[in-house]
């Protein structure tokens, strides 16, 4: 994928490529429509017919008329078409000829019935496609990734001075670890721009009230300057809570160097703070300017820290329904965030229903790492006990969470758990509702009986 533009969630988006290339899929997957879909509404008839009777030019006249996410592939044969594209982010799905031709023939596409011409017109569109498109995308996730304005690149960080949006000062913010190891490396690559640099504490402490605090107080930006979050979720999570709030919010771009914060955490604009009674109770959304994952950054995490990260592809996978925790680096990381930036996108302020699939396993999770105080159960490890305990309820098969995660129950108190969990976020009068696998996909907001909840959550304490 190249030339991934900061995100707008406010722009229009229209996705470009020659017929087969996957385009309605990749709308639907937004949240978005087809042009064709809308051709045949205001026409009332196929378009099969409307090509029969009228001709392509007729044809043409009536996708001209629409502003709709993914475009015919001849769109870009109108001067019209072109023209409105000017103020659209416009990606080129660019898929080889031979994928898109098994996928039409034997279709009613009135363009597709001659292989042949169907070849040559492939290629005398592609110029066409460069011509207009932003960025270039090779597959649906590439697709999704640009809308949301994350860019995935071996040797990003390196790059860092010109993936960050904008011309204005940038302070970045990164916990003493971080800083240690890719700070330096991040300082040069933001250049000139660099105005400022801060440190949070490392951990779960960045996400305490004292901390952002300080952030706040020490900030010299104005309205045009970036936040850059150098680090894991917890120092991304914190920074862009204070990006949302400072001068009444500022632009903020994460780069997460963590396993957990380059699959989740980091993605989707969700921001926030711990208070003593709960985790993530004060926050708010506030999408990046730009999400920077450098998956080279992982090869310095301890075999530990990347456990933990684990515990997401695998919550991922279980909600995509396919083994993403089996995939390399580079693969794993962008199919997750791809994964969950699609869900963002169609539900950004998690008010549709669909966002909260992505708390699988957590309404566990965040009561018993409230119950240990936050200290000493990671957050990892709190996940993988969380989509034990989800499975189990789900009445799943959990051998995937113990051979790949290898939970262990964890010594906290019993009531303090339960009375977190009836806390949570998503508990309504005190009851808590769950995230669970069903044959048809995962279920948001299931109430189970007490005794069901409270005895799978005493499974996982020791």
């Amino acid at each position: 994928m190249a030339g991934v533009p900061g995100a707008d969630l406010k722009k229009r988006v229209a996705i470009v490529g020659f017929m087969g290339a996957g385009k309605s899929t990749a709308a639907r997957e937004l949240g978005g429509i087809d042009a064709d879909d809308l051709v045949e509404s205001a026409a009332g008839r196929p378009i099969a017919e409307i090509f029969r009777e009228q001709g392509e030019a007729a044809f043409r006249a009536l996708e001209e008329q629409t502003v709709v996410l993914a475009l015919g592939g001849g769109a870009v044969t109108s001067p019209a078409v072109r023209a409105a594209l000017g103020d659209t982010l416009t990606i080129w799905l660019d898929v080889d000829v031979d994928t898109c031709w098994e996928r039409v023939r034997g279709s009613d596409r009135p363009l597709a019935q001659d292989e042949a011409a169907f070849r040559r017109l492939y290629e005398e569109r592609r110029a066409l496609y460069a011509d207009v498109a932003d960025v270039v995308a090779t597959d649906i996730h590439d697709v999704v990734l640009a809308v949301a304005g994350v860019h995935v690149e071996r040797g990003a960080l390196q790059r860092l001075g010109e993936l960050v949006p904008g011309d204005g000062p940038v302070a970045l913010v990164s916990d003493p670890n971080v800083a240690g190891i890719h700070g330096m490396d991040a300082q040069l690559a933001l250049g000139s721009r660099l105005a400022e640099t801060h440190e949070l504490p490392a951990g779960e402490e960045a996400k305490a009230l004292t901390a952002v605090d300080r952030l706040w107080q020490e900030l010299r930006l104005d309205r045009s300057g970036t936040i850059v979050a150098l680090g894991g979720g917890c120092t991304t999570d914190a920074a862009g809570f204070a990006a949302a709030t400072y001068l009444r919010g500022i632009a903020w771009t994460p780069v997460p160097t963590s396993l957990v914060a380059q699959v989740d955490a980091a993605i989707g604009g969700k921001t926030g703070i711990d208070l003593p009674q709960g985790k993530n109770l004060v926050g708010a959304f506030h999408w990046p300017a730009r999400t920077v994952i450098d998956p080279a950054l992982l090869e310095t995490l301890p075999e530990p820290q990347r456990l933990e990260g684990m515990a997401e592809v695998v919550k991922t996978g279980l909600l995509a329904g396919e083994p993403l925790w089996e995939l390399p680096d580079d693969e794993l990381v962008r199919r997750c965030a791809a994964f969950k930036a699609a869900i963002c996108l169609r539900d950004p302020e998690e008010r549709g229903g669909e966002r909260a699939i992505l708390n699988l396993g957590h309404t566990f999770a965040h009561a018993l790492e409230a119950a240990a105080g936050y200290e000493g159960l990671t957050h990892g490890r709190a996940v993988a006990l969380g989509l034990l305990a989800a499975l189990r309820l789900s009445g799943r098969d959990t051998r995937v969470v113990e051979e790949v995660l290898r939970p262990q129950p964890v010594r906290v108190d019993r009531e303090r758990a339960w009375e977190a969990m009836k806390r949570d976020k998503k508990a309504r009068g005190g009851v808590p509702r769950f995230v669970l696998l069903s044959d048809d996909g995962p279920v948001s907001g299931v109430e189970v009986p007490e005794e069901d909840a409270r005895r799978e959550l005493d499974r996982l304490i020791a």
